[in-house]
């Protein structure tokens, strides 16, 4: 059967020419512009290879194709117009009846020369009984259809299977095909995991991936027959808003794709440490406030990653998947919140003329969500995000938010995490505005590997955790320790403000959360003694991690001066789950068998030091204290003071105590003369006993002992 088309082709230059000239001219032209106008371009360009072929086959005309007509297919991506520059390309070849013999000669002219040029071709020969069958036996084979979409050849054929997929496997087995559809997801989120917590993600496959996209459509398919993706604002599968967002997520996901295949010269949905940097340049990210290109660009895929897997969610949680657990509170419905109801198991908002009258209810829905065990239904999340702006300055001061918050903070964990809910309504941000700068901030190494504001919510959870069976930190020691914590409040809140130094660029993270941390709680009014241990668990919360991997933990020193810092018990243990959490929280290099025997041994000696030893008692800080003051009043210049001081920092504790001023005075000249000589010494005679005492100030070497 001849195919005829409107445009005039040159029957010189064979299809195959004309694809790969028009592909590469489609890369040469049109990278660095709309994602989704290249991937329809992409897929047109291949529509027009595919009819190109079949008109000028030589097999066509000896099939018999007026008996027994044929239609050419696209599945999939391709179906779908979502052709990326290396992605594979699904076909269908569908016959009305018996597939001819010499259908194998027509699928080679048309797929050999496709092979030829690096594209990978699946494709399968089917008629139309066989192919519904098959669809309806195996829901692998059903999937691709959903996309299908009919290229050239008879289009009735095309009709005739959609008609038959939607009498049988689309009409009765929906149910079932979306069950099946939710269990193989979370197979491959169990196995690809989650964009949140990979260093290297696989952008289609991993949560938040364009595979939870195509799940959506493909259930959205099934129950309410959506073809094209504006169906799902239509069908109120999305909010135009909603819908919106999406729609960037993907062409920026899609942008990032396409220059991965690109680079790598091959279809390649993981992205490798090794290509992250270039793809950063290639996208044109530049070094900003701070933060690296690398970084940006990561915490940009990051964010758009995490809103489809937050649609992908929302999306399942409408149909009611997961199945929502009965409350304990008893009969679902039970909340005596005005304003606030609960529908098939879910936690909303009775409408939204109750938020605008009590704005409390953006945090006191929250409450009530951990009050009851139930999650926020979508429509909840929806409005939270609308109203916003509610959440002002006067809102965020208010002393019935701030202490509805910290129950929410210091509530055991439900089954979902209330926190994250809040993080991505956008409602964390608001009553701490220094969250939104840490939300997606990425940090690009091989240790981190959560988002920080991710990170900080994952250390609460993980400190909420200890001594119950998520507890994820290999000892029952921890769990000991937080059911004896007096106020677990202050931890808590440590935890979640522990990194929001690092929204502002340069160093020192943790003075400058502290600082931070300060400001927003003394606001918010919380005890100044509980602000004070609570800015200090933010400052040194790397204190005891550092001592612990970088100094010999076997020294009574190192013990000593990390006793003298912190001084208190409470305190210690405190700031031990705190290093512990955080550790547990950054990756697999942070918190290992190694880190944690090293942790938890320097907070043993530590806590005996400060329970039971005199060298951390409020004495001996006293005596230091006064020595300290006459080593520095002996300083003759600027000059002398800034370096007798440094010097001092460096003196063990032990030496500090033990030795009169005058003599640490005379050391401390002794030093200065040392230069660049290998040492120096000086010679003391005792009049009363005459004897001699010989000061040698030198260099520190192997063996100098016994040289001495």
């Amino acid at each position: 059967m001849k195919m005829t088309f409107a445009n005039t082709r040159n029957p010189e230059i064979s299809p195959g020419e004309i694809l790969q000239r028009g592909r590469t001219l489609l890369a040469e032209k049109n990278m660095g512009g709309d994602s989704l106008k290249f991937l329809s371009a992409n897929a047109r360009l291949l529509d027009d290879y595919f009819r190109h072929s079949f008109e000028i086959s030589r097999t066509g005309p000896a099939m018999d194709l007026v008996r027994n007509p044929c239609a050419i297919i696209a599945l999939g991506g391709y179906g779908r117009e979502e052709q990326c520059l290396a992605s594979d390309v699904d076909l269908l070849f569908l016959f009305r009846e018996k597939i001819p013999a010499s259908a194998d000669n027509l699928i080679r002219e048309i797929i050999y020369p496709l092979w030829d040029m690096g594209i990978e071709v699946g494709h399968a020969t089917r008629c139309v009984a066989e192919c519904a069958t098959m669809a309806d036996d195996d829901f692998d084979i059903f999937t691709p259809l959903l996309d299908a979409r009919f290229i050239c050849g008879i289009s009735q054929l095309y009709s005739n299977l959609m008609d038959r997929l939607g009498k049988t496997v689309i009409s009765r087995d929906r149910d079932r095909f979306t069950a099946w559809l939710v269990k193989r997801n979370q197979a491959r989120h169990q196995r690809f995991g989650d964009s949140a917590g990979l260093l290297e993600p696989n952008i289609k496959e991993g949560r938040g991936g364009l595979r939870d996209y195509h799940t959506m459509l493909w259930i959205a398919g099934t129950r309410s027959g959506i073809r094209q993706r504006r169906d799902l604002e239509y069908y109120g599968y999305l909010s135009h808003t909603e819908y919106n967002e999406l729609i960037q997520a993907l062409k920026f996901i899609w942008h990032v794709r396409n220059h991965l295949h690109q680079l790598t010269g091959r279809k390649c949905d993981q992205l490798y440490f090794e290509y992250q940097i270039k793809l950063a340049e290639i996208l044109k990210f530049r070094k900003t406030k701070g933060r690296e290109p690398v970084e940006r660009f990561l915490g940009v895929l990051h964010d758009k990653m995490e809103f489809i897997k937050q649609q992908h969610l929302m999306f399942l949680y409408e149909l009611g998947i997961p199945a929502t657990r009965k409350s304990r509170c008893g009969i679902a419905g039970q909340t005596q919140v005005r304003g606030l109801a609960v529908r098939k198991g879910k936690l909303g908002f009775v409408a939204s003329r109750y938020i605008l009258s009590d704005p409390k209810l953006l945090i006191a829905i929250f409450e009530e969500s951990v009050a009851l065990k139930i999650p926020l239904n979508v429509e909840a999340r929806r409005l939270i995000k609308d109203f916003l702006y509610l959440a002002d300055k006067k809102f965020r001061r208010s002393e019935a938010v701030t202490k509805s918050f910290e129950r929410i903070l210091t509530a055991p964990d439900p089954e979902f995490n209330v926190l994250d809910v809040m993080l991505n309504t956008g409602l964390l941000a608001r009553l701490i505005p220094g969250f939104k700068e840490i939300t997606n901030r990425i940090q690009f190494d091989s240790y981190h590997i959560f988002p920080v504001g991710r990170h900080s919510l994952r250390t609460v959870q993980t400190i909420k955790n200890f001594g119950t069976d998520k507890d994820t930190s290999g000892y029952r020691f921890c769990g000991d320790l937080y059911k004896k914590l007096k106020n677990r409040k202050i931890l808590l809140w440590a935890a979640l403000l522990h990194d929001i130094g690092k929204g502002i660029p340069a160093g020192g993270h943790s003075l400058r959360g502290a600082v931070m941390a300060r400001d927003l709680l003394t606001a918010r009014g919380l005890e100044p003694a509980d602000v004070e241990r609570i800015c200090f668990l933010i400052k040194e919360h790397l204190l005891l991690m550092k001592t612990a991997t970088r100094r010999d933990i076997q020294d009574e020193e190192t013990a000593i001066s990390c006793a003298r810092i912190i001084k208190d018990a409470d305190l210690l243990k405190m700031l031990y789950l705190l290093s512990v959490a955080d550790a547990i929280s950054t990756g697999p290099k942070a918190w290992n068998d190694w880190t944690a025997t090293l942790l938890r041994d320097l907070f043993v000696k530590i806590l005996n030091i400060i329970e039971n030893g005199e060298l951390a008692t409020r004495e001996a800080v006293e005596i230091l204290a006064v020595k300290k003051k006459l080593l520095l009043g002996a300083a003759r210049s600027p000059a002398d003071f800034k370096e007798y001081e440094s010097l001092f920092q460096v003196m063990s504790p032990r030496y500090q105590l033990t030795i009169d001023v005058e003599d640490m005075m005379d050391h401390v000249r002794l030093y200065q003369k040392l230069g660049d000589a290998d040492f120096v010494w000086d010679i003391v005679r005792d009049r009363d006993s005459n004897t001699r005492r010989v000061v040698i100030c030198a260099r520190d070497r192997p063996g100098l002992f016994s040289k001495i």
